[in-house]
């Protein structure tokens, strides 16, 4: 890796030698801001408003073509280009070779004019990446709703010039524990990859006390990624099983030893699959690359957990269930602030789910879902035996359905709300059974907490001396109420298939909607590559 290295600074040195020489026909340093490279720089950049407005501030001058403080400039972003790779990011959009030779051929101040112009226009893109995200989120999956933190790209040239190089090049990426980590288990994944895998695929699946070679190549397979230490057995022994209980812990499996067909399928993934994972996790990172507050709610789809995090430790953690996986099921991703607990909660069944399911109970039998009440468009309760059911449809259904606060209320006795267009929301829920599956994606969307008063205390905390106390006397009143929250709390929804911690090894779920697929493709045709690097 550092022979690469050194060949490609030796080719950034003949650029910049050919460079010296091109400034030296000219005459002298200052004609490199003459009125016709400055002309030049006008005409190139017109097609770009954002680059046109930058130069038209600056007079016009250059600040990649030249000596001194250019020259320092053009070799940071080239060092940057090159190594783009690192961080996921599709190096062959740079068109680093063809930059260099336009850079070699620039005879006129017309040459000139362009290639500084399109080393901004570079730039912009690079910059851009790196700090924002290669792809828009929406335009791969509809349902990935996050506002992203855009910068104006402006400010990026203005804060460019302002800044010494190398560091302001250093500082484009996330500044967060999360993207430092997922940087460092990318080059990891990378060796892995150049070596080839992590060995040979564990042929079927295995129990604690099995032998043969079978067990050899899951041993093999787990040393090469770190859950086992050096040993010579071919038995599922203690120490395989407690490295695959680990295992089964890292990738969201029941931790029971036993090495079964899921386990199998995960355990014989490649290195190439998780590094994808990775770069996929690094580019989600840069859509959420905004303060997140120094308190917030975490919910991870994939991970099927809702965390309270305090000054980036996790302060309490519960269960959860998702949406199911259907068209109109899944849970969207977006931020937005939580303001209040709801105790005793109404629950104002969907319009969707109204129509689509209820409404065809409501015509087989008119006391159907009877806990149920009729609601006209005024709110008042409407009596079902004076409604003829048969002559509505999905359009027409004048009504809604409501259920009163209740022990079997869909919402269970107490909801989280963060309001959104997307009526997605936090709640307790009467099905406590699906907390204990592995795969937790049942609901219409909204996430149902596993520990709901449990997470009721942990925020009210902030603002009750007994939050337990408080909360019980409040849901004792068996009354709809609601607390505002003092300190809103910012509610993030995220969906990362790759994450990790500061200790111990990263974490890999699977990708329950199929988005993180569609990111690395789109990635993929945008000209990311999954990189092997011999070690």
């Amino acid at each position: 890796m550092l022979a690469q290295l050194a060949r490609k600074m030796v080719r950034l040195q003949l650029v910049f030698a050919v460079l010296a020489l091109v400034f030296a026909g000219f005459g002298a340093p200052a004609h490199a801001q003459s009125a016709a490279i400055k002309q030049a720089i006008a005409e190139a950049s017109a097609n770009d408003e954002d680059i046109a407005a930058y130069y038209r501030d600056n007079g016009f001058d250059p600040i990649w073509i030249g000596r001194g403080k250019n020259a320092r400039r053009l070799e940071a972003l080239f060092e940057a280009l090159e190594q783009s790779g690192s961080h996921g990011l599709p190096t062959s959009s740079y068109k680093i070779d063809q930059l260099k030779a336009e850079i070699s051929a620039a005879k006129t101040a017309r040459q000139v004019g362009n290639i500084e112009v399109a080393l901004s226009e570079t730039f912009l893109r690079y910059a851009t990446n790196l700090q924002t995200g290669v792809l828009v989120p929406r335009r791969i999956d509809p349902l990935i709703v996050r506002e992203v933190p855009y910068r104006a790209r402006k400010s990026y040239l203005e804060s460019l010039v302002k800044s010494t190089p190398r560091p302001f090049f250093r500082a484009l990426a996330p500044q967060t524990q999360e993207y430092n980590r997922l940087f460092a288990v990318k080059a990891d994944l990378e060796l892995a990859v150049g070596r080839g895998d992590w060995g040979q695929k564990v042929p079927g699946a295995l129990k604690p006390g099995a032998g043969g070679n079978s067990v050899a190549i899951l041993r093999n397979r787990l040393q090469a990624m770190g859950y086992l230490g050096r040993t010579a057995t071919t038995t599922y022994d203690a120490s395989i099983q407690q490295a695959v209980q680990v295992f089964q812990m890292d990738h969201g499996l029941t931790a029971d030893g036993v090495a079964g067909p899921a386990t199998i399928d995960e355990i014989n993934k490649q290195a190439a699959d998780r590094l994808a994972s990775v770069i996929v996790a690094m580019e989600r990172e840069r859509w959420l690359n905004k303060e997140r507050g120094a308190r917030h709610v975490l919910v991870n789809i994939t991970d099927f957990t809702a965390k309270i995090i305090d000054n980036d430790k996790v302060t309490f953690e519960t269960r959860s269930v998702v949406g199911a996986n259907s068209d109109d099921r899944r849970t969207p991703e977006f931020s937005d602030v939580m303001e209040m607990v709801v105790v005793n909660p109404s629950w104002n069944v969907p319009r969707s789910i109204t129509v689509k399911e209820y409404l065809p109970m409501l015509k087989a039998n008119p006391n159907a879902v009877g806990h149920l009440k009729l609601v006209d468009n005024r709110g008042r309760v409407v009596a079902r035996n004076g409604v003829n059911f048969a002559q509505y449809d999905a359009k027409t259904f004048p009504f809604s359905l409501k259920e009163p606060p209740s022990d079997g209320n869909a919402l269970g006795q107490v909801k989280f709300l963060f309001p959104n267009p997307y009526n997605i929301y936090l709640h307790d829920t009467p099905a406590k059974n699906l907390f204990g599956r592995e795969v937790r994606a049942y609901s219409h969307g909204c996430i149902r907490l596993g520990q709901p008063f449990d997470f009721a205390y942990a925020l009210l905390a902030a603002q009750e001396a007994d939050p337990q106390g408080y909360f019980q006397s409040v849901l004792k009143t068996g009354r709809e109420t609601t607390i505002s929250l003092k300190q809103p709390i910012p509610v993030h929804l995220i969906y990362r298939t790759a994450f990790t911690s500061s200790k111990g090894h990263v974490q890999y779920r699977r990708d329950v909607y199929g988005r993180d697929a569609k990111i690395w493709n789109a990635l993929a045709q945008r000209g990311v590559v999954l990189r092997g690097i011999q070690g």
